[in-house]
């Protein structure tokens, strides 16, 4: 088919390729100018304070095939105002946020006001700003505030604010609140960053993708028809928190490249929301697995000796038992990476038990490594014609579900892994901030655990001083010049 071409403000999507024209595997390619293209469908990789987990900026570059970051607002702003962030000085033309988290210049940058995954805020959100957990604690982050952060700090992709519940399922009304105040957040954005009309000559360098709420059709139906029609000039993209969205996108903005703000559990749900047609996706599982000491280990589409197996292959391979020890083969058989040109998984098990941070950068760069050439494998896949086949052929030759931790990874204070890693756990619990889940009710398990004891020995050492019993107050060789005793 001929490409379709989607034109924004310093944005441009292309559709390589596509078997329909809704609910179908596509293959695009997105341009930013001075920026790194980026083949679609392709995962955006989460950060920590700007960076990706356990990887320095110069090894992302040296070693990896990273070409875009997903950066939540909420991890560089305190209480105080204006945070550092907005002071960071810049040359006329230069992002701020880019030189205060010193990115590469030529990688994408994506900002959300949230972290993903983000946690859920006692706070509530309100009609002009949503609840966010910043280093110092809970706030409120206006939506002019969010705009006026869009404006400064000059992102490449900007995701819209929306009215997310995460704590619980929103009731009818909460639905309806939802539905309005994202209609409202976008309307006022969109106005403040590009004008109500071209006339007004208002401009922003950031591509604004719309978000498109994880509700049924019919309860935000005129919303995504003023996306549509009266906000479709200005849309650069869609921000999708569910991939049952993905249907509900409107004909005349299909042609806008599709992020997928979701949390598949194995690589299988990946090859789903891609057949329903999702460009960009977040999957939190590629740190999950990191951490859990975990290497993962599959292609797409799946080698035929794999499908000739009798039985399902694992997912990856848990580097924690001590089988491990000796074993001087790389973390999976033919990988390129850096860990397995250089490493072995003796090394690994080593790492893991000293609980050496070196064995966490060396399974991260493991692991986006696969993700990258599994993701490789679906555009070539995609565009062959063969999608439909190559998914049923590797759901057949791979476990449906990833391998169970064996051991405690590097930030875990009680539960180490999602439920989906580990089926006995209902949570995580980390120490790392952006990974807290609050406590629910008064019997959950403090977080961190008193390292001091009540005293006890003091107090028997006390009652023992007290006591009628005489007890000597000298050394051993002071014992035997009085006679009691004889020292050896």
């Amino acid at each position: 088919m001929d490409p379709e071409t989607s034109t924004t403000p310093e944005m441009n999507f292309s559709i390589l390729g596509s078997a329909a024209p809704v609910l179908a595997p596509r293959v695009g390619k997105l341009a930013i100018p001075g920026r790194q293209a980026i083949s679609t469908p392709h995962f955006v990789p989460l950060t920590t304070r700007g960076a990706v987990s356990h990887i320095a900026h110069d090894v992302v570059r040296k070693e990896t095939a990273i070409n875009s970051l997903f950066i939540g607002l909420e991890d560089f702003i305190e209480k105080k105002h204006p945070a550092p962030l907005y002071k960071t000085p810049v040359a006329p033309g230069e992002s701020p946020l880019r030189r205060f988290i010193c990115a590469p210049d030529d990688m994408p940058m994506i900002l959300a006001p949230r972290r993903f995954p983000s946690i859920p805020c006692p706070p509530t959100n309100t009609e002009t700003s949503v609840a966010i957990l910043t280093s110092v604690g809970f706030r409120q982050l206006t939506a002019h505030q969010y705009v006026e952060a869009i404006q400064k700090l000059q992102p490449d992709i900007a995701i819209g604010l929306a009215d997310i519940v995460t704590a619980k399922p929103p009731g009818t009304r909460r639905r309806e609140k939802m539905v309005d105040r994202t209609h409202a957040f976008t309307r006022d954005a969109l106005e403040q960053l590009y004008g109500s009309s071209v006339a007004e000559g208002k401009t922003s360098k950031a591509a604004y993708f719309a978000p498109v709420l994880p509700l049924e059709n019919a309860q935000q139906l005129l919303y995504l028809e003023d996306l549509e029609n009266e906000f479709r000039e200005h849309l650069s993209g869609l921000a999708l928190y569910e991939s049952t969205s993905l249907s509900f996108i409107p004909e005349n903005i299909g042609h806008l490249p599709r992020l997928l703000l979701s949390e598949p559990v194995t690589p299988h749900e990946i090859l789903r929301e891609v057949s329903l047609g999702a460009d960009l996706m977040t999957i939190p599982l590629i740190g999950a697995c990191s951490d859990a000491g975990i290497a993962l280990d599959f292609v797409f589409p799946a080698p035929a000796s794999t499908q000739e197996r009798g039985e399902p292959q694992p997912l990856g391979i848990d580097l924690w038992p001590s089988k491990h020890a000796k074993d001087t083969s790389p973390f999976k058989k033919g990988c390129e990476c850096y860990a397995c040109r250089h490493h072995h998984r003796a090394y690994l098990n080593h790492l893991l038990a000293a609980k050496e941070m070196t064995a966490w950068v060396l399974l991260q760069l493991h692991n986006h490594h696969i993700m990258d050439q599994f993701f490789a494998g679906i555009r070539d896949s995609i565009q062959q014609g063969t999608f439909d086949e190559d998914v049923y052929a590797f759901n057949r030759a791979y476990d449906s579900e990833l391998p169970s931790q064996s051991g405690e990874g590097p930030r875990f204070v009680f539960l180490s892994l999602p439920s989906y890693l580990c089926p006995s756990n209902k949570g995580t619990i980390r120490l790392r901030g952006h990974y807290i889940a609050p406590r629910q009710g008064t019997n959950h398990p403090k977080r961190m655990q008193k390292v001091y004891g009540r005293l006890d020995d003091l107090s028997e050492k006390f009652n023992e001083s007290q006591s009628s019993v005489a007890t000597p107050d000298t050394d051993a060789e002071g014992l035997e010049r009085h006679g009691f005793a004889e020292k050896v």
